[in-house]
């Protein structure tokens, strides 16, 4: 990908943000080497977690209304949001009142992603298979673009949804058994009135709290995912 066309990734990002009032990450893309993938829980204007996997020096990202599931009957509805910086998978804090998303923000997994097939193209064709190998979610999941939405073609609506397989589960729903930070250990309500965040810019510096104990796997019969 040429330079030029890379720097546009961020561009819809930087244009909803004024990064002299949020403390989010600025629009600095990254090496498109890595694999990361996070999930942040995100009480704007409406509670929701927002779905990201490291692709092109980028986090693609996706706002997953209810959150990830576990049971491969449910199909959670995924709106496409704007790419964010690969810095933005370390952020935790609150996003101030007024501003592009105001509201606390989790790390509620992290972990690393490895696509099933050509990811080019299954986000091309709106059919993007991939396995994820994190402190909460693990497996194979999919995420399919719907042909239609109810918003005339005004964003782009997908539906995650978990595969069969050793960490399926039904009735499975992580974001009702895990209501901290993996990072933090905090809750929302901690991070909304604490004075420190995970993320440091080089804008200000900010206490980092105490990195609080690792999830233990939602339910103890899950087993390592087939390769």
């Amino acid at each position: 990908m040429a330079r030029g066309a890379s720097r546009d990734l961020l561009a819809e990002y930087k244009a909803k943000r004024d990064f002299g009032k949020t403390p989010e990450p600025g629009p600095k893309r990254g090496k498109a080497k890595g694999n990361s993938f996070v999930i942040q829980k995100h009480a704007a204007r409406r509670t929701h977690f927002d779905f990201r996997l490291e692709k092109d020096g980028v986090l693609k990202s996706w706002a997953v209304t209810k959150g990830p599931s576990l049971d491969p009957a449910q199909k959670r509805l995924a709106v496409r949001t704007e790419d964010h910086p690969l810095e933005y998978g370390g952020f935790e804090g609150v996003i101030p009142k007024g501003e592009y998303g105001g509201g606390p923000v989790m790390i509620w997994d992290e972990g690393t992603w490895e696509p099933i097939g050509d990811p080019d193209e299954g986000l091309a064709k709106g059919d993007l298979k991939f396995r994820l190998h994190g402190h909460r979610l693990n497996g194979d999941f999919v995420l399919v673009r719907m042909k239609k939405d109810r918003m005339g073609g005004k964003r782009e609506n997908w539906l995650l949804i978990k595969k069969g397989d050793d960490y399926a589960g039904d009735g499975s729903e992580p974001t009702e058994d895990f209501d901290t930070s993996v990072k933090s250990g905090r809750s929302m309500d901690q991070i909304l009135t604490g004075d420190s965040a995970i993320w440091t810019s080089n804008k200000a510096q900010k206490k980092t709290p105490p990195r609080g104990p690792r999830a233990a796997p939602a339910r103890s019969r899950q087993k390592p995912a087939a390769r």
